[in-house]
């Protein structure tokens, strides 16, 4: 057969068959790099998850060869002429290519190594360059390779600043366990084991009619309408099966108009939060229990525990669906809409958005688990409440002591919180998580937070708060949707100091010294991108009248923010924080400033809250 005469080959291939000294370009309409944490996440918990199922700490690299492979979906090229164009699986190729550059750094002096290096770049003619070949990531990929950080420009493409992000986190969901002794064992497997079903197409025509006929919902059958078949089957035929069937089919539909995947999200996020009793232990050959089996075969794991989850009669698989699924996806769609939806400020869903914001998906669950089918509108908003502020008071903590909030590092206690708190009412419920927070090691008396490249977006997501805190406590409206760069007008993380180490010799006499001190919480301020390109330079005394025109907490290091200003005056006189202005901005300055974020992050973010907020206005 001559290559005119192939229009398609379809061919299961390792990873490193399909990266290994290939070069992959992509159309320009399909460059955007769009993954977000929780897809990054699933994808590393995936494979972690299913390495871990095969080995043994005895086992010789030689036995990897005989490990069971692991399927990841589909890749659709177009191949034009001696050129391959990706036409689906960018995202997930792009993915790969960024955890194959962070575990080629975590390799990084060690005895033993797996190269790894021919599946990321290749060079032909003399000339290296990536396998996935768009121009304008070239910079952020060869900077993340060669030292694993990028400061993104203002100018950069949303890819670029999407790849960085999702980099950052990789180190938070790669399991400990595995970056020891384990680490060449899982690389081996990674590139040899796993594999992805190559389909080649030799016309864009041909490629982008696979691509249609592969993504036809019609045709695609998930593991939802896998659990939806086993769940109808067992219902009484006629119309409760009807009944039931359309009303999946609404719920589910109406899910995943809010975000792509949401209705197996909510799946998996649904029967974790009310059904899995165990996860896998944090040792070597620990097996995946019933939360991680959810996250992978949910359903298969029901059609094994259906007599555990209650499911013994034709009513009870119809009531499953009618009455629990019905209640817990409605309300999993309104948790959708307060993480991205319009925020409103008094809202008691508003704690949702801010642990969002940090990208943190594992709150699903924690909000899901204590609400009970038979509760009413005001309890399940208590409830929902408490949860979200029990879990925005638990990140800040972390953050404030340079604690990984990242997925891998949170699952497991963030399971226990869940477990706990499943069915509870609002008062025991407030008072479990109240005690949690008062039993944890993080709290915010510890005064070194300073801010560096990897915790910037968390450290600006904090002082959101914090600003925010303090312009609605005087009375005026909330400012979180712009200060989080929500609006026109772009914040950054500004400096009060200048970058001039040589204005406080007085102080410090070293640079080393200075940065440090500069980059203290004290010294920090969120400000639009315009002010800290105008006057970043400036002395303190050039800049301070400047931000008496800016946000609140800015605006309080001028002498007119006490003048003919009776909300905030009155804010500091009933919170006692010590706010005042500063004529100069010394050393000391810095360190007392701090203490007052510190006073006003205690204020903000009080365990005791919960306890109040459940026993005040009773639902």
């Amino acid at each position: 057969m001559t290559e005119l005469d192939r229009t398609i080959d379809g061919v299961a291939k390792t990873i490193a068959e399909v990266l290994e000294k290939k070069k992959y370009s992509i159309d320009y309409y399909q460059r955007e790099y769009k993954w977000e944490s929780k897809q990054i996440a699933e994808l590393v918990a995936d494979l972690t998850a299913k390495f871990l199922d095969l080995y043994e700490p005895d086992h010789a690299r030689k036995d990897v060869a005989k490990y069971a492979g692991y399927y990841l979906g589909s890749i659709i090229i177009s191949q034009k002429g001696s050129q391959p164009f990706i036409v689906d699986g960018q995202q997930r190729l792009t993915s790969l290519t960024l955890f194959l550059t962070y575990l080629r750094r975590l390799q990084q002096g060690r005895e033993e190594v797996v190269n790894i290096d021919e599946l990321i770049y290749s060079e032909k003619f003399g000339e290296k360059s990536f396998n996935l070949d768009v121009p304008d990531r070239n910079d952020c990929m060869e900077a993340l390779f060669e030292s694993g950080e990028y400061e993104v420009p203002p100018d950069a493409a949303e890819s670029v600043h999407t790849l960085v992000a999702r980099y950052s986190e990789l180190d938070g969901l790669f399991p400990d366990e595995l970056k020891e002794a384990a680490l060449p064992f899982f690389i081996d497997w990674l590139k040899d084991r796993v594999q992805l079903v190559q389909i080649t197409a030799y016309s864009d025509d041909d490629a982008y009619a696979i691509f249609e006929t592969m993504n036809d919902r019609g045709l695609k059958l998930t593991p939802a309408d896998m659990l939806k078949g086993y769940l109808l089957a067992n219902m009484e035929d006629g119309k409760p099966r009807t009944k039931a069937n359309d009303l999946w089919r609404k719920r589910l539909r109406g899910l995943d108009e809010h975000a792509e995947d949401a209705s197996s999200d909510f799946l998996k996020t649904w029967l974790r939060s009310q059904y899995s009793t165990k996860i896998r232990e944090r040792k070597k050959g620990a097996r995946p229990e019933d939360w991680d089996r959810i996250g992978t075969e949910f359903h298969r794991w029901l059609r094994g525990a259906h007599d555990s989850v209650g499911l013994k009669s034709h009513d009870a698989f119809y009531q499953f669906v009618v009455r629990d699924l019905d209640f817990y996806s409605h309300h999993y769609a309104r948790i959708l809409d307060a993480s991205a939806g319009t925020f409103k400020s008094d809202s008691p869903l508003r704690f949702i958005r801010f642990n969002a914001d940090l990208g943190f998906t594992l709150q699903n669950q924690l909000l899901l688990a204590p609400l009970c089918v038979d509760d009413n509108l005001p309890v399940i908003d208590r409830k929902l409440e408490i949860v979200g502020r029990f879990t925005d008071t638990l990140l800040a903590r972390r953050i404030w002591n340079f604690r990984s909030t990242a997925y891998s590092t949170m699952q497991y206690a963030m399971f226990t919180v869940m477990r706990d708190i499943r069915g509870l009412s609002t008062d025991a419920l407030a008072t479990v998580l109240r005690d949690y927070l008062l039993k944890i090691d993080e709290s915010f008396d510890y005064d070194g937070l300073y801010v560096h490249q990897q915790n910037r977006s968390q450290l600006h997501k904090i002082l959101a708060r914090i600003t925010d805190y303090v312009t609605v406590s005087a009375g005026q409206a909330s400012n979180y949707i712009e200060l989080t760069n929500g609006a026109k007008v772009k914040y950054e993380v500004e400096h009060i100091w200048a970058d001039h180490p040589e204005r406080h010799t007085d102080n410090f006499s070293h640079e080393a010294d200075f940065a440090r001190h500069r980059n203290r919480i004290g010294d920090l301020l969120l400000l639009p991108k315009q002010f800290n390109a105008s006057y970043n330079d400036e002395t303190y005394a050039q800049k301070r009248p400047r931000y008496f025109s800016q946000n609140l907490l800015a605006a309080s290091l001028d002498p007119q923010a006490y003048e003919k200003n009776p909300g905030f005056l009155a804010f500091v006189k009933q919170s006692g924080l010590p706010f005042h202005a500063h004529e100069e901005f010394k050393a000391a300055d810095i360190i007392e400033r701090g203490d007052l974020y510190r006073d006003v992050a205690k204020r903000l973010w009080n365990p005791d809250d919960l306890v109040a907020l459940a026993t005040s206005s009773e639902p």
